[in-house]
């Protein structure tokens, strides 16, 4: 039974299916409008660096045929057919996307979906409707991309401009001549990953527009060595080929002929401002500014794509992502599931999505003296459901560390956030001297993630046989490194910021390998 999606959820593709060779079926249709379907490959930094990885109608199929368009078939408005042990390294996401071929908007559009096929059988479906959308005249639907494994998210993302302006939302640019005629691929002889017969009747292709568009080629001067996020099956001889002949004229699952030829590919250096949806740059002039004196030219007006909604566009919630995921430097968002709770600060939240339930967690009695004697309880909240929830703390700085099987000691005044699957305990450092005995910290054991908060960028010291952290600064630091407590003569009120007594510090020791995390902030 297909799994559905709704916007913004995600799941890894080996979730859904074994399988690497998928169909991809988009329905969309309006009253008197036509849309033309594409998919953006994209690069590290989320931008169409090499134009051969942009399928659309005037270019069917990528060189090695990881990523095809085949025509309208079984009741969708267009198909694609994706194997993603082919798709080369330098391409980590693939954007599926909507334009309208002309005037409208899609709140016009009737219900629709995304949906993928393995196998023959239909194993996911994103489903939409015109109420989602306003103005909008193009939309992404949805991606696959690549974080350690291959994932599938439900975007549903409206954009104010046409083909063109998302075409340079993803770093491509408008061909300025009318190009040939474009090649339609053919959709007779489908393989046995091909869905089955819909119910509905097929939609009609959508016409050729009169322009199309194309990126800009990429620039010989940066082809080097490329920059992989994350492992991928390499294509055969580890190269990337040269762009392929076109289509063959039967069917459209066509094999490749030779092994792959040329050289790797790497992106341009230079990497998007904001987040993955970055907007086209600054017009260079303002709506009713003046002209200059001495009868200046004549100033173009702002173009439709930087208006208000494409500004905000780089503040969209991100797309991509797993459990935990830091939407920027000082947010950082948790999908919950049913039965998979976390424990937060409690006033901590900014902000949910979908049916979140939060629920205060008691620390109990031990809990409650541990925190009135050394100033390190923790006042938590239960949060639960099915959805998103948004965490944040005055602005702090904010790192997700996870644990597979591992154990991460830190300051209760250093934790934001943490799965409730893992085990935490209290633990004493000693010290001779001190008040209480000694201080405390948590110990985080099993596997899950651990949300810790800084003021300012931390730095990680590596444990040597001589090193000494304030205590009133440290952060987090590794289970195998010993931390004891010491009072440094020498340092006294001259050595830390604002210290009114004798200074006291953690001296760290453990093998090679072992860190401590140090925040520029003194507690």
């Amino acid at each position: 039974m297909a799994r559905e999606f709704q916007r913004g959820h995600k799941a890894k593709i080996s979730d859904l299916t074994a399988g690497t060779d998928l169909y991809v079926g988009v329905q969309i249709s309006a009253p008197g409008l036509s849309f033309d379907i594409s998919c953006f490959g994209l690069d590290a930094d989320e931008r169409l660096s090499d134009d051969r990885y942009f399928v659309f109608f005037n270019q069917p199929k990528t060189p090695e045929e990881s990523i095809q368009l085949l025509g309208a078939q079984s009741g969708d408005t267009e198909s694609f057919r994706v194997t993603l042990d082919k798709i080369p390294p330098q391409i980590q996401k693939l954007s599926f996307t909507a334009t309208i071929d002309g005037n409208g908007q899609m709140s016009q559009i009737a219900p629709g979906y995304v949906r993928i096929v393995a196998g023959g059988e239909e194993v996911a479906r994103y489903p939409f409707d015109g109420s989602e959308f306003t103005t909008e005249r193009a939309v992404m639907l949805g991606d696959f991309y690549l974080k350690d494994v291959w994932r599938f998210a439900a975007v549903g993302q409206g954009f104010d401009g046409g083909l063109d302006a998302l075409l340079k939302n993803f770093g491509g640019e408008v061909a300025e001549e009318e190009s040939a005629a474009p090649q339609q691929p053919q959709a007779d002889g489908a393989p046995g990953f091909a869905p089955p017969a819909f119910s509905a009747p097929a939609a009609p292709a959508a016409p050729a527009p009169a322009q199309p568009f194309a990126p800009p080629a990429p620039s010989p001067s940066v082809h080097a060595a490329p920059t992989i996020a994350a492992p991928l099956h390499t294509p055969p001889g580890g190269t990337v080929p040269p762009p392929a002949a076109p289509a063959p004229q039967g069917g459209p699952f066509t094999p490749p002929g030779a092994p792959p030829q040329g050289g790797p590919f790497t992106p341009p250096g230079a990497a998007p401002q904001g987040g993955p949806f970055t907007p086209p740059g600054a017009p260079g002039a303002f709506p009713g500014q003046a002209q200059p004196f001495g009868g200046g030219t004549q100033l173009a007006p702002v173009p439709p794509e930087a208006g208000l909604r494409v500004v905000l566009t780089k503040y969209s919630e991100a797309p991509v992502g797993d459990r935990w995921t830091e939407q920027n430097p000082q947010l950082v968002r948790a999908t919950l599931t049913k039965g998979a709770n976390i424990l937060a600060k409690q006033g901590s939240m900014v902000a949910y999505q979908g049916d979140i339930d939060f629920a205060h967690k008691g620390s109990g009695l031990l809990g409650k003296l541990t925190g009135q004697l050394t100033g390190q309880g923790m006042a938590l909240m239960r949060c639960s459901g099915d959805g998103e929830v948004f965490l944040a703390d005055e602005g702090s700085r904010l790192f997700v560390i996870r644990l597979e099987n591992e154990q991460l000691y830190t300051s209760a005044r250093g934790v934001l956030a943490f799965d409730e699957s893992l085990d935490t305990e209290i633990r004493r450092i000693e010290g001779a001297g001190l008040p209480g005995g000694g201080l405390f910290s948590m110990l985080f054991s099993g596997t899950g993630a651990v949300v810790v908060k800084t003021r300012g960028v931390p730095v990680v010291l590596p444990v040597g046989p001589a090193t000494y952290v304030d205590g009133n600064a440290v952060i987090a630091w590794s289970a195998g490194a010993q931390a004891v407590t010491t009072t440094s003569l020498r340092l006294r009120r001259s050595g830390y910021a604002r210290q009114t007594q004798e200074a006291i510090n953690l001296q760290f020791r453990g093998a090679p390998g072992n860190f401590v995390v140090v925040q520029p902030f003194e507690v």
